[in-house]
């Protein structure tokens, strides 16, 4: 194998070949020429990409490998690291797109010449866009940089970049003078470090790739797609802001209609995240606006740097005819509570997804810090700590928007910091968002609204709280009927089963910005509290506490409506009660599995990749299938979500379409409808298309979901089990015989709905008559 050569593992195998990982354990087993590992361990080899292609090819398993899929796979077996490989690729498609003629000239060269060339290159177009190396370059007899927190400990930033390949210097233009943090422990610039030619020479050929890709989709699009990919393969190391909740915080920071005409007039110029991470906050800020930014991780700090240099426009063209770029971000490394790097901003708007629950957030060394105007938070407080340095930062009536955990709203440890904060004016909204709508997905977060109190102005006398996690959304039983899924929505607009990013979008955002630019009463939704109302003995300020909560089956006027609705589908469903079972001797049978039938061509077999957001189309997910629901409809998000899926071209499905959940050990298998069909298919789901001359598509759902077919075809692991599809049998039968079956089990479908319908009917009836009775607006009777 060539030295440096690209590495792909089991997972990246899977994803070119559109199957499953089990699918490739069983490839090694069964094929002596797969090929051989060459790097890796034990439990998780990775093997040459090129001959792993070579051997899809020639067992007819892979057409041709996407470009995108190449440049991501090159991007994961980079030598050096994914982390330093997307810094290369950051700093080329910055060239690519500032300097297109130079990137051409230099692609011409062979790859030796090309890596030799391509630093002094990228220098310029780093100088360009983030402004000139702090502390005079990363020569021999630079100066030392300056010491900042990282990770809780003094650590000079950079000091360990020529040793750790996922450490990053970071070129950011030098602030204003004013903005500069001085002393020691100030935080540093972050450095996108210039790549020499020894560390570009093995990217090289990832670089040419990129560059093409970028030629079909523009650079800022690639970069975001192969960073999208790297969050997704390391779920567990960064706290990511969902694109929609991004762009929600942005709209929040414009001023309300009752604001001063001066305040909503008041153009944004300059925006600070103080906890960037990777930068979704600011990447969502439309329109002309300083952006500045601090992140304690320095390569993260790196990536987010060329991650906004890319998001903002090219050079521009001055009047005399040449071409100037644009101002880039300013991205600092350090501790933004212990080393603040811009203690003198007032910046017009402040965005911040802090960490939540840190213990170790500077309460002893940052005691008698001049930040905390509303008091010194405890020890167990890190999110006001994080509350007051956000409204330090800001302008005189300048916005901040917080994503914040509810029990910052409600502990005893913080009353008399959010008295400060109400009696002052400071705290301005607090709306509950439903529980999904950010890691971590379980629990409802909050968005707090601050403006910065304006001397001589008198202190807002009112909080508005909303609460979006019980919105009236579409009724999830109007087109339910025996036979026929539901329409998947449930009540609160969450789509059927909550859970992460399982809700209706644009109805929170419309309720949220509405609520917000109105500050109006809205049943149910939002109220605008006096500020004296709130200053009891525990400042409580979670919404749920201050908003009466709809009553289940919309209050004792809907509870009518709901009971003729479960009378009639109750009927209904008596009539679909199969009939007695007939016993016989259990059959004997010829068996065939799913397997050999794909290989005979009869039926073809997808896995999906797609997750809600990620593409246009509904995604079918394995939630809809076990529950019977529609296809969840959310709105194309960005590549934060959930790993960049939204680039892969997802499997669209078609009627007759079976489908069937890969993981968890229960029995279920969907056949696509013409209502269903279009949709994409979602992750952790298997596709069998059948070909309707040979299999009938009833007849093959059902015997999927026998027991005993699923227990033979199925491994388990320490905490789940795994189907394998490919395993699963069925009997051998005439197409006439299996169509006799398949309408069984149609009818036993349809029987199976109307269960659910009634079941969801009759929830609600009982619940709607407990909340009744108990608040009084039903009688006994």
């Amino acid at each position: 194998m060539p030295e440096n050569a690209t590495e792909v593992t089991a997972a990246g195998i899977a994803r070119l070949a559109g199957v499953g990982r089990a699918a490739v354990s069983n490839w090694r087993r069964r094929y002596a020429d797969f090929p051989q590992p060459v790097g890796g361990t034990g439990t998780s080899p990775s093997f040459a990409l090129s001959e792993v292609e070579q051997w899809l090819r020639d067992q007819g398993k892979l057409a041709e490998v996407p470009l995108r899929e190449r440049v991501w796979q090159a991007v994961a077996g980079h030598p050096a690291g994914a982390g330093r490989a997307l810094i290369h690729v950051g700093c080329a498609l910055l060239l690519v797109r500032d300097r297109p003629t130079a990137w051409l000239e230099l692609a011409g060269a062979p790859d030796e010449r090309m890596a030799a060339l391509l630093p002094q290159a990228m220098e310029h177009v780093l100088t360009a866009r983030l402004g000139p190396e702090a502390n005079g370059g990363h020569g021999a007899g630079a100066p030392e940089p300056a010491g900042v927190h990282t990770a809780g400990a003094h650590k000079p930033v950079g000091a360990d970049v020529a040793d750790s390949p996922e450490s990053a210097r970071v070129h950011t233009a030098s602030p204003p003078e004013p903005l500069r943090a001085h002393g020691a422990g100030s935080p540093e610039s972050a450095r996108v470090h210039t790549p020499t030619t020894q560390e570009l020479l093995p990217s090289v050929p990832l670089l040419r790739a990129a560059a093409e890709l970028a030629a079909g989709i523009g650079a800022g699009q690639a970069f975001e797609f192969l960073l999208g990919r790297q969050l997704d393969a390391n779920p567990r190391q960064y706290t990511l802001t969902p694109p929609q909740l991004a762009e929600l915080m942005v709209d929040l920071a414009e001023p309300p209609k009752c604001a001063d005409r001066a305040a909503r007039e008041q153009p944004v110029r300059s925006v600070l995240d103080p906890a960037a991470g990777t930068g979704a906050l600011l990447r969502a800020v439309g329109g002309p606006a300083a952006l500045y930014a601090q992140e304690v991780d320095p390569a993260l700090a790196a990536l987010t740097a060329l991650r906004l240099a890319l998001a903002t426009e090219g050079p521009r063209r001055a009047a005399d005819g040449t071409q100037r770029p644009a101002p880039g971000p300013a991205v600092r490394t350090g501790d933004t509570l212990r080393a603040d790097a811009f203690p003198e901003l007032a910046a017009d708007t402040v965005l911040c997804h802090p960490p939540f629950n840190e213990r170790n957030w500077g309460h002893d060394e940052l005691a008698y810090d001049p930040r905390w105007e509303y008091g010194l938070p405890a020890r167990t407080e890190s999110e006001l700590a994080w509350v007051q340095h956000v409204l330090a930062r800001l302008r005189d009536g300048g916005t901040a928007v917080l994503l914040m955990p509810p029990a910052a709203a409600s502990r005893r440890s913080g009353r008399r910091i959010r008295a400060g904060l109400l009696r002052r004016g400071a705290l301005r909204a607090v709306i509950a968002l439903p529980a999904g709508a950010a890691p971590p997905y379980g629990i409802p977060l909050h968005l707090w609204i601050l403006c910065k109190p304006e001397p001589g102005v008198r202190p807002a006398a009112d909080l508005l709280l909303a609460d979006t996690a019980d919105l009236s959304g579409p009724d999830p039983d109007a087109s339910a009927s025996p036979g026929r899924p539901p329409g998947g929505k449930a009540a609160g607009g969450k789509t059927a089963g909550g859970g992460r990013e399982r809700f209706d979008w644009p109805a929170v955002r419309s309720a949220v910005l509405d609520a917000w630019r109105d500050r109006a009463d809205v049943e149910g939704v939002s109220r605008v509290v006096p500020v004296i109302e709130l200053l009891d003995e525990d400042v409580d300020l979670a919404p749920a506490r201050h908003l009466p909560r709809p009553a289940s089956g919309g209050g004792a006027s809907g509870l009518g409506e709901v009971r003729d609705r479960l009378t009639e589908t109750l009927r209904l469903t008596t009539g679909l009660v199969p009939p007695a079972a007939a016993p016989a001797e259990p059959a004997h049978r010829p068996l065939t599995t799913v397997g050999e039938l794909a290989r005979a061509g009869a039926l073809f077999l997808h896995s999906g990749t797609a997750v809600p957001g990620s593409t246009a189309a509904p995604v079918l997910t394995e939630h809809d299938v076990l529950t019977g629901a529609a296809p969840t409809a959310l709105p194309p998000a960005g590549q934060e979500t959930a790993g960049g899926a939204a680039a892969d071209d997802p499997v669209l499905l078609e009627p007759g379409d079976v489908v069937v959940p890969v993981l968890g050990g229960g029995t279920a298998a969907r056949v696509v409808d013409a209502a269903t069909a279009g949709a994409a298919l979602g992750r952790n789901l298997q596709l069998l298309r059948p070909d309707p001359t040979a299999i009938d598509s009833w007849f093959l759902a059902g015997f999927l979901r026998g027991t005993a077919n699923h227990r033979q075809a199925s491994s388990h692991a320490s905490t789940a089990a795994r189907l394998d599809a490919r395993r699963l049998q069925l009997p051998r039968m005439p197409l006439a015989e299996q169509q006799r079956y398949g309408e069984r089990f149609r009818e036993l479908a349809a029987f199976e709905d109307a269960l659910r319908t009634a079941g969801r009917l009759g929830g609600r009836l009982v619940q709607g008559m407990y909340d009744g009775l108990t608040d009084g607006t039903v009688t006994p009777g």
